[in-house]
């Protein structure tokens, strides 16, 4: 039985970072990015950490194994990682400054667990758990990331804008709590 929690142990940490590992570019063939999608950010046990300890990270787990997970990224992390920041420039322009909102930092699920629901339920849980401070949840996924792409829109996010960076085509989507 799967459960969705928020992270609370180091060990579930640890855990999303191996999982991270697996489904990063470099670790897939090509047909396996194109048909199964992938993750593009590697994060460090100390940022995830600090991250957590701002907005807790949501996790689904079969017994005691991480089969899934959604990162929390509170906007003033926004500095942080590299590759996130021109996200947060456009953030600005589509969005606002002033409205408040969620960053979904990255959404993962192991291959042998895909196709049962636990995308949907960590996007679920990862609302009610920000809500009511952030009604918004705002990514980013890669343009050539289609399985990410569709699996977003399925669920209710929306194009904000597409844009380039570092030579990569981002589409920029927002989740608002009580869309249709």
């Amino acid at each position: 039985m799967i459960t969705y929690k928020s992270v609370d142990k180091k060990e579930e940490l640890e855990q999303i970072l191996q999982l991270q590992l697996q489904n990063i570019p470099a670790a897939l063939p090509s047909e396996v990015k194109q048909s199964e999608g992938f993750v593009t950010v590697q994060h460090t046990l100390e940022l995830l950490t600090r991250m957590n300890a701002r907005c807790p990270h949501i996790i689904a787990k079969e017994q005691r194994k991480v089969v899934g997970y959604a990162l929390c990224m509170h906007p003033r992390f926004r500095e942080e990682i590299e590759v996130l920041k021109p996200m947060f420039t456009e953030v600005d322009q589509a969005f606002g400054t002033n409205s408040p909102y969620m960053v979904m930092g990255q959404i993962c699920i192991d291959k042998n667990y895909r196709k049962q629901g636990i995308f949907r339920m960590l996007y679920k849980t990862l609302q009610e758990a920000v809500s009511p401070e952030f009604s918004t949840i705002i990514t980013e996924v890669d343009a050539t990331n289609t399985r990410s792409l569709q699996a977003h829109y399925a669920v209710g996010f929306r194009k904000l804008t597409v844009y380039t960076s570092q030579g990569v085509d981002w589409e920029l989507i927002a989740l608002t709590k009580n869309a249709p």
